[in-house]
């Protein structure tokens, strides 16, 4: 090459180093907004609000009706994932069919739900009734406290039949029926079958817990007391055994999250398990408005679309593993600042 012909490449326009970057988003952004990109993502985003509703319904339950703030609440569904994950490990072989796996699946629901709701009720008459009327700090350290040992129980029990806590549970794992892992096409959207079962599971949750609230006596027994205790009880109620109950349902719940949390290998039975959600519980009770089960319904799909999309730009766009964690907690930011109840929170709930 001549002088003048390198002299006249070097003065040729260079791109910017960032330059194409603008290209590379509008690119992202495009293919985010097709329709086959965007209806994986809602479906998504559908079947993890399906499991945040279920961890926190239980937890805005009890607020509702009690004023108690329950830190206890993701070491009970860690112990519902444990609990679960025996009944499956036990009742689970490897000739058992799809069908066999999945009636497996309720026994292991049953017995998850009954033996929490069974600890939660003790907990609640021994430990959180005698400090009802004490400030809520009380409240907070009790369970806190709960939160701890229930945890190192958990811990030295994993431990002791020669399991790592920290990892999960890969036994549990395997009693999924195969088809639970198989891709489904439903009108041209691709789920898994597993996504498609959490969806089923989180609205007969829901179902069950607003048919619980609207039609049956103790469901307006709840629904007075978070209005006013003190006038439930005037009226000839044993507000005790109310408090009890919904207590007990609400750890119940928790217990029967945690088995369906077993089965997803992205959540899976393990010590940190009680960490993992308890975190998200309260991002959705606080959003949705604490005490309101509607808010928690309609604050789980905000949350999970939220999470479902930031999870799909960190895996196809931004290098960065806590998009999704940092998005959802800027939304719950965000309704601290505009709406500090909630969505559809009040500004007072169980008599407090």
């Amino acid at each position: 090459m001549s002088a003048i012909a390198q002299a006249t490449a070097s003065l040729a326009p260079v791109a910017p180093v960032g330059a194409a970057l603008p290209l590379q988003f509008a690119d992202a952004l495009i293919e985010f907004l097709s329709p086959a990109t965007l209806a994986d993502v809602i479906v998504r985003g559908i079947a993890e609000a399906s499991l945040y509703v279920m961890i926190a319904a239980g937890l805005t339950l009890v607020f509702g009706l009690m004023g108690v703030l329950n830190f206890a609440h993701g070491s009970l569904t860690m112990l519902g994932a444990y609990l679960g994950g025996l009944v499956l490990v036990a009742t689970v072989a490897q000739s058992t069919g799809g069908v066999g796996r999945l009636l497996a699946f309720g026994v292991a629901v049953v017995v998850a739900f009954g033996a929490l709701a069974a600890l939660g009720g003790g907990l609640e008459i021994g430990l959180v009734r005698p400090i009802y009327d004490r400030p809520p700090l009380y409240q907070i350290l009790l369970t806190f406290g709960v939160t701890l040992v229930l945890d190192e129980l958990a811990r030295i029990l994993v431990l002791f039949y020669g399991l790592q806590p920290t990892t999960v549970w890969q036994d549990v794992l395997g009693t999924k029926p195969a088809f639970l892992a198989n891709s489904v096409g439903v009108a041209g959207v691709s789920a898994s079958g597993l996504e498609l079962f959490q969806i089923l599971f989180g609205v007969l949750t829901v179902t069950g817990v607003y048919l619980f609230l609207t039609r049956t006596r103790y469901g307006l027994f709840v629904r007075a007391g978070g209005e006013d205790s003190e006038m439930l009880s005037a009226l000839g109620v044993d507000v005790n055994r109310v408090f009890t109950v919904v207590f007990a349902l609400g750890t119940g719940i928790a217990g029967a999250a945690g088995v369906l949390l077993a089965w997803d290998p992205s959540w899976g039975a393990s010590v940190p398990l009680a960490a993992e959600t308890l975190l998200p519980a309260f991002v959705v009770v606080i959003v949705g408005g604490l005490g309101t089960f509607r808010g928690t319904v309609v604050a789980a799909l905000i949350v999970g679309l939220v999470d479902s999309s930031m999870t799909w730009w960190f895996q196809n766009f931004v290098d960065f593993t806590g998009l999704p964690e940092m998005v959802v907690f800027l939304v719950l930011v965000l309704t601290l600042i505009v709406k500090p109840q909630g969505l559809y929170g009040v500004s007072e709930v169980g008599g407090h």
